[in-house]
């Protein structure tokens, strides 16, 4: 039997119980109100039992027990689990229930004795159970949540009386007193510890544990435990207090607030969501994005706590099942599904934690969560949480705008090349994002996982028909047809979800590649006869043209286009340290990889472009590209580096329902019954006039 506010690690106990026909138990405890004079009673707890939970093949009989304990006893064992502090809502729950357990005090409709296994790898670390007085049988604690470190390491703690009634099958080395290889001998080991510890245990961890010892000793547990309160305490209220400009609450914080209980005991750990001023909800991987770009590390999700995340986000066994079938899992990034939360933000403090830290985050909240009464600066708006992305009030003339460079990325993620003028397919740009690379797994490689892709240069020659590719940890330079037929290489690979028809290349051309990032990697061609469905409704506030359109190996969009005046209001901003730092050097519009760069628009006005045209070829627009901590990686001498700008300031105002628009994603409206053929004086050309349309 275990509460339904346990971590996975106890849940995980009962595959033994029920493998060996045993029943499992999952009950809610109800604390009573006067728990604060709690008399070790009865009364001031209520179990509610959930169903049972019994295997139906090899189902025990009513007398018999696991094991060989009922040769030993003749009676019934039982073992109640049970948290001293819940992981996901800080509640505390009161140790009484030990004695309670026990001795029988709690009526619990099963025959026999009972054990008490408590789970105090979370209490221990600002309040340690006292054996004495509650004597369980079991205790789990986890010293990487007592002093940070080491990683992994806790232990068992198993009363005496307990430990002789433990029978382990498995034995590996150092844990028997002799074995025989050929035939049935072996003889274990008496002490209980020299038993369970397979093989050479951690001693050097173990070793490092004195020293966290000393400073909790230096400490107290009792000072831990007054100032990680007074910590939590006072981040706590100024969460409930925090309200948008309509008065709805920012923060709905689980545990005390969701207890008829007065006086709650909590740990140090609040749990929460956020709302926007609509009444939706924020998703917990946004909160924790922006807040890396703070400098600030949340966990989030359910925390290994199936029960309380589905207790006090209210999900019921169809939520979760629904949820399961429409491709959540643990770890992903599907923080809403029809409207409510699958999990939660949750931040926890130690004896580590200061003031200052709490500040910052509560600084943190207010500046991205908590929106304000409208303000203007320059005519644009600042507060995007529940507002359009634009200002109409000041659009410049539509003959003013020009096309300003045109750039071209043949192979995914690597450096692109600046044209002058540039022929355009079905596909959009002629030959853009037509390559990309794959890990030896499978995998796409993009700048994200391999940064020195950055530093692999692309050029095409039209005319030659020729693709160059050069590195600079590569002396050679790579040269590709890009005429040549590799068809006797064809194969289907899996992109960003979508099935594509691929060439691959020889050895010659991925050793190249290999030695030039330094990991194994193919490079593959999207192959011209394969098309992408593009229907984006509702995705992006508006809908998609119901017609496909080919896509080469572009996530979203077939070009993305930026505005030069975005950019410079977008470097003043850093300039003047509006965002959460200041920046000195000015962020270049090819940081964003855009394909076309115009001037001569107001800033951001092409948010609400639907439709524009340039020459004589026409677009239409997908909405805005959200972007990621890509733009954050930049080139200098040769080096790789990765700042949080300049996605931190945006984040402070170009964030709409999760996303952080820069930039807007175009497809290509004149598409041919042909296959990828270049539609004859179809080209875009530096300079050409930008004629946007917002109907």
């Amino acid at each position: 039997m275990y509460t339904m506010e346990n971590h996975n690690s106890v849940l995980g106990i009962r595959e033994y119980a029920l493998s060996k026909g045993a029943t499992v138990l999952a009950v809610d405890v109800e604390e009573g109100a006067d728990l604060a004079k709690d008399n070790g009673s009865y009364s001031l707890y209520k179990i509610s039992r959930r169903t049972n939970q019994r295997r139906s093949k090899d189902v025990l009989s009513h007398n018999c027990q696991n094991g060989s304990l009922s040769d030993i006893s003749g009676n019934n064992w039982n073992i109640f689990a049970f948290p001293s502090e819940c992981n996901f809502s800080g509640q505390k729950f009161s140790l009484s229930l030990v004695k309670l357990i026990k001795e029988g005090k709690i009526p619990l409709q099963q025959q026999g004795k009972w054990m008490v296994l408590i789970d105090a790898a979370k209490g221990c670390a600002t309040e340690p159970p006292n054996l004495t007085v509650y004597p369980a049988d079991f205790v789990v604690c986890s010293f990487y949540k007592i002093f940070g470190y080491p990683t992994g390491l806790g232990a068992l703690i198993v009363k005496n009386e307990a430990a002789n009634l433990l029978n382990k099958t498995y034995f590996s080395g150092g844990t028997v007193a002799a074995s025989i290889a050929d035939i049935d001998f072996v003889q274990k080991r008496k002490n209980i510890e020299q038993v369970l510890e397979d093989g050479t245990i951690s001693f050097l961890n173990i070793a490092s544990l004195r020293h966290g010892f000393k400073i909790i000793e230096m400490l107290t547990t009792s000072a831990i435990e007054r100032h990680t309160t007074s910590l939590a305490t006072y981040v706590r209220n100024k969460m409930l207090d925090l309200k948008h400009s309509n008065e709805i609450n920012v923060c709905t914080i689980y545990g005390q607030q969701y207890s008829k209980v007065e006086g709650l005991k909590m740990g140090p750990t609040i749990t929460f969501n956020l709302k926007r001023e609509d009444g939706s909800w924020f998703g917990y991987r946004e909160v924790e994005k922006l807040a890396s770009l703070f400098g600030i590390h949340l966990r989030t999700g359910c925390f290994c706590n199936p029960g309380a995340c589905a207790k006090y986000l209210g999900l019921s066994h169809s939520d979760l099942v629904s949820n399961f079938e429409a491709g959540h899992v643990c770890w992903d990034d599907n923080d809403i599904i029809n409207g409510k939360p699958t999990g939660a933000v949750r931040i926890s403090f130690g004896y580590m934690s200061t003031f200052e830290d709490a500040e910052k985050f509560l600084k943190f909240l207010q500046s991205s969560f908590v929106s304000l009464p409208v303000q203007f600066n320059n005519g644009y708006m600042l507060n995007l949480n529940s507002l359009n992305l634009i200002d109409n009030s000041s659009q410049k003339a539509v003959s003013d705008i020009h096309l300003k460079s045109i750039t071209i990325y043949p192979v995914k993620s690597c450096q692109g090349f600046s044209v002058k003028s540039w022929p355009l397919t079905t596909g959009g740009l002629m030959y853009d994002r037509e390559w990309l690379l794959q890990g030896s797994g499978g995998e796409i490689l993009t700048q994200k996982k391999v940064p020195e892709l950055g530093s692999i240069r692309t050029l095409i020659d039209l005319e030659l028909g020729k693709l160059f590719i050069e590195s600079p940890t590569r002396r050679d330079k790579l040269q590709l047809s890009l005429l040549e037929s590799l068809a006797d290489l064809s194969e289907e690979v899996d992109v960003f979800g979508q099935r594509y028809e691929v060439q691959s290349y020889d050895d010659r051309v991925n050793t190249w590649f290999s030695e030039a990032i330094g990991r194994p990697c193919t490079l593959v061609r999207c192959s011209s006869s394969k098309y992408r469905s593009c229907t984006y409704t509702g995705l992006r506030d508006r809908p998609c043209r119901d017609t496909q359109s080919k896509l080469n190996f572009v996530n979203e969009g077939q070009l993305l286009l930026i505005s030069e005046e975005s950019i410079s209001d977008l470097n003043s901003r850093l300039n003047s340290g509006k965002g959460d730092c200041k920046q000195k050097l000015p962020v270049d519009a090819m940081r964003f990889r855009p394909n076309l760069v115009i001037s001569g628009s107001s800033p951001y006005s092409e948010d609400n472009w639907k439709k524009l045209r340039i020459g004589e070829a026409c677009f239409t627009s997908m909405g805005g590209c959200n972007r990621c901590q890509m733009i954050n990686l930049h080139q200098d001498s040769g080096q790789v580096l990765k700042s949080k700008e300049p996605l931190a300031t945006l984040a402070s105002y170009r964030r709409k329902k999760g996303k952080i628009l820069f930039g807007i994603l175009l497809n290509y409206e004149d598409i041919m019954e042909g296959e990828n053929e270049t539609i004859a004086g179809r080209w875009l050309q530096v300079g050409q006039q930008v004629y946007p349309s917002t109907e």
